[in-house]
């Protein structure tokens, strides 16, 4: 049951890959069944806002990458247009309050690893166009504009064209998010940028030492940019046996303490449904990157279980001012200051 402090909190979910499982159905069917599906247990979450990342899986990359891309963006305006009544696909901050003041869910495009763009620094104006306000420029492995976090061995940094990448995505107005990004990307990334950075599904390498993590000087220096971390809810990322509600709230704490609590956010990446969906019966999916892809918090396998975080933050004693922030405040308020706002040059 929502609790009254959730019910009047601006409840914002950075990272859930939806758009995969909408993009499998056929173009007549992306509106009705993200109606059917995934609209119910949104609204029963509570959530206000939403990220909807372009992710694409490893049997259209390199060569269907693109196309892929396309299609996904695609099918985000036709759910977000054949469900006007309920949600809102938003280029702006101003965007993002108009809808949800009216009631309705803000949508807001991002692209994760980017492979669709290779290293051609100019499509990120092409993918601008056509609503993308948030990107990240790698996923677990090595990318044109830089490694992604399962090569942290290597070293990597950015690369010339990644460099290029974060200038002008800071010109267009698009936010940079670190996660997946290797360990010397995200230092290369927060030595380079001007303008806020943000982490939409990363925990706290201090509580599991996992590459998908952020160290504490990470979180700080994100913060230091201005920008949110939003704590990833994957079982495996945030301890190695103990998957419970308790754990995640230690992560939250831990990125509060080191970043401040008008510094966090949730990036929840509920995966579950989204594999149900996308993994042919012949070839299931039991890892990703080694930690199992069927463990999973209880009770917050998808967007329904959500309320259960504000329980748990208000039993740890937090101050109901700091939960609306954590909840979705200190995203929209980023998003209010940043999205869609052209940087010099533009």
């Amino acid at each position: 049951m929502m609790n009254d402090v959730h019910r009047r909190a601006v409840v914002a979910d950075a990272h859930n890959d939806l758009l995969c499982a909408v993009a499998t159905r056929p173009p007549e069917e992306w509106a009705s069944f993200f109606r059917t599906r995934w609209l119910p247990q949104l609204q029963a979450g509570g959530v206000d806002l939403q990220v909807l990342p372009v992710f694409i899986d490893d049997p259209y990359r390199p060569e269907g990458a693109l196309r892929r891309t396309l299609r996904m963006i695609e099918a985000a305006h036709r759910l977000a247009e054949g469900n006007a009544d309920a949600v809102a696909l938003c280029l702006t901050g101003e965007d993002v309050d108009r809808a949800i003041t009216g009631g309705r869910i803000a949508l807001v495009l991002a692209l994760e690893g980017m492979p669709g763009i290779g290293e051609d620094v100019e499509l990120l104006q092409t993918v601008h166009r056509l609503g993308v306000r948030i990107g990240s420029i790698a996923h677990f492995g090595r990318a044109a504009f830089g490694d992604g976090s399962g090569e942290d061995a290597a070293g990597g940094r950015l690369t010339r064209a990644g460099v290029r990448a974060v200038a002008e995505m800071e010109r267009l107005g698009m936010l940079f998010d670190v996660s997946h990004l290797g360990a010397g990307g995200v230092d290369h990334v927060l030595g380079l940028a001007t303008r806020p950075v943000m982490a939409t599904h990363s925990s706290a390498r201090a509580l599991r030492d996992h590459h998908r993590n952020l160290s504490d000087e990470q979180i700080r220096g994100i913060a230091a940019t201005g920008g949110v971390v939003c704590v990833n809810f994957f079982a495996p990322f945030l301890h190695e046996s103990e998957h419970t509600l308790d754990v995640l709230v230690d992560h939250l704490e831990h990125v509060a303490s080191v970043a401040g609590v008008d510094r966090v956010g949730l990036g929840p990446d509920f995966v579950r449904e989204v594999l149900d969906d996308t993994t042919p019966p012949c070839c299931v999916v039991d890892t990703v990157e080694g930690v199992p892809a069927n463990a999973y918090l209880p009770g917050l396998e998808g967007p329904e279980g959500l309320p259960l975080v504000t329980d748990a933050l208000l039993r740890r004693g937090w101050a109901e001012s700091d939960v609306l922030a954590v909840l979705g405040g200190n995203l929209q308020r980023l998003l209010r200051a940043e999205l869609g706002v052209p940087g010099s040059g533009v």
